[in-house]
Formats: structure tokens, C-alpha cells, sequence
């Protein structure tokens, strides 16, 4: 275990070495974790003052960031409990309680008790989420995740997902989509989404055909330059493809159950 790319890794041995602490070359890691950490609660520090879209790029950075810190670990082979305990700690505080008080600041203070409530949940559910993550890293039987699923919307996914009414609302400036009722009951939907049993497609389960990588490729490429241009519509178009493919995984699970279930008679 250590600093992990997504909930979809495998669990991995703890690298121990003879001495103390942390080794140098696990620095790095969990550097690039603290620095996510920074990124999550500094979007806190913009939306104090009404800057929401410096407050949405610090939390997307975030989750830049935490999706790279696993990978340096394995990379240098600096995986460390520290560094597993980090990361959740981490991933709590950027993408579960820095959006609820962004959402807040942003559209839920308008109302009333409801709205602190939808965004007090949103934070919890994303606590449990990583808290049943974590008890379970070391458990054998994962049907989801020994089938190439992941259990319910992965934290980071659920903040992108949970600010698409503020990605909306910057794309058109129509403040139909800061409705604080609508924000209230878009974010309670993530928030379940979250900590639910829904079999997720995860990333591994994706796998071009050789003819196709090119492709993917090219248009890995071309999602990157839209970001830079069109950040708030390329967003929407993300977090609309995601849920478009949430049925689709459902679907292919209950396929892979009823092969096992057969296999099993």
C-alpha cells in the first residue's frame, strides 16, 4: 500500500526498510499528496472570497495531483503505510469536505437548513466512502473489484460529478443552475452515489483494441487542448460521459455475476 493512483489498484506490500521513518525516496509521494492536499482546501480559501472558478481549477488540480502520487510510489518503490494513511486523509479532506463548503458558499447557504444538511452529507458520505476502501484493502473476497469494478463512485469522481451544476453555471451563466434546491438534490445524488454498492467501470476495465490506441490517443490529446480552451463545457462533457457509462457497468456486472453464478453450478 502507500499514496495509490485510484481505488481501482490492487493492494501491494508495504516496502518496511530497517531504519525509522521515511525513506528519502518516499518523500516524493507523499509530497506530491500534501501538495494535493494544499490544492484541495486552498479552492476553500478562493471561494471565501467568491472566486469560484480559481476554487473549481484547485480541487480539478487535486485530483490531478492524487492521480499521479500512487504511480511515483510504485515508480520508486516507496509504498509506505504513511503514505496509505496520507492519501485517504488527503483525498477526505480535498474531495469531500472541500466541495461541500464550496457548494455551500457557492448556492446551498441560500437555504436554509437543508442546504447545510446536503453539503454536512456529502462530506460524510465521502468519509465512509474511503473509511470502507480502507477496512476492506486487505480483504480477498472483492467480487466487484476482482472482476475489474470499482463499488459505487470513487471520491474523486464524486466532486467532479457534484460540481457539474457550477460547471454548467460558468459555461452558460445561467443561474437557473445555482438553484439551491436543484444544487441540494444533485448533491445528495452524488453523495449516495458514493457510498452505494453500484458496480462502476473503472479505468483498467477500459481497454482499446490495437487498431483503436491511436485514437485514443489523439484523443487524449484533443481533451487536453479543450480543457485549455473550453475548461468549463469539456468538463460537462466529461462528467456527462461518466454517467452515461454508470448503466453500462451496471449492465456488465450482472453479466459477469450470472457467468459466475453458472460457473459455480
Amino acid at each position: 500500500m502507500g499514496p495509490r493512483a485510484s481505488e481501482e489498484d490492487l493492494p501491494e506490500p508495504v516496502v518496511r526498510s530497517g531504519t525509522r521513518g521515511l525513506s528519502v525516496r518516499s518523500v516524493i509521494p507523499n509530497a506530491i499528496t500534501a501538495a494535493a492536499l494544499c490544492s484541495g482546501l486552498t479552492g476553500i480559501r478562493f471561494a471565501i472570497v467568491d472566486d469560484w472558478e480559481k476554487a473549481l481549477f484547485a480541487i480539478v488540480l487535486a485530483g490531478v495531483l492524487d492521480g499521479i502520487d500512487g504511480r511515483i510510489a510504485r515508480l520508486l518503490k516507496a509504498q509506505s503505510r504513511f503514505g496509505a494513511e496520507l492519501d485517504s486523509l488527503a483525498d477526505s479532506l480535498s474531495f469531500g469536505m472541500a466541495p461541500a463548503l464550496v457548494l455551500f458558499l457557492w448556492a446551498l447557504q441560500d437555504l436554509p437548513r437543508f442546504g447545510w444538511f446536503a453539503a454536512l452529507g456529502f462530506a460524510i458520505c465521502c468519509a465512509l466512502r474511503l473509511a470502507r476502501f480502507n477496512a476492506q484493502i486487505d480483504t480477498e473476497d472483492q467480487p466487484h473489484k476482482s472482476a475489474g469494478f470499482l463499488t459505487g463512485v470513487p471520491a474523486p469522481v464524486g466532486a467532479g460529478l457534484a460540481f457539474l451544476p457550477m460547471f454548467l453555471w460558468l459555461a452558460t451563466g445561467n443561474d437557473w443552475f445555482r438553484e439551491p434546491v436543484l444544487v441540494a438534490v444533485w448533491t445528495a445524488l452524488i453523495a449516495f452515489l458514493m457510498i452505494s454498492n453500484l458496480a462502476t467501470m473503472s479505468w483498467k476495465s477500459i481497454r482499446p483494441g490495437k487498431n483503436l490506441r491511436l485514437g485514443v490517443i489523439a484523443l487524449g490529446g484533443l481533451i487536453f487542448a479543450a480543457l485549455l480552451t473550453e475548461p468549463w463545457w469539456t468538463l460537462v462533457m466529461i462528467c456527462a460521459v461518466y454517467l452515461a457509462l454508470m448503466p453500462l457497468g451496471v449492465a456488465r456486472y450482472a453479466r459477469v455475476r450470472r457467468l459466475r453464478e453458472q460457473a459455480a453450478k
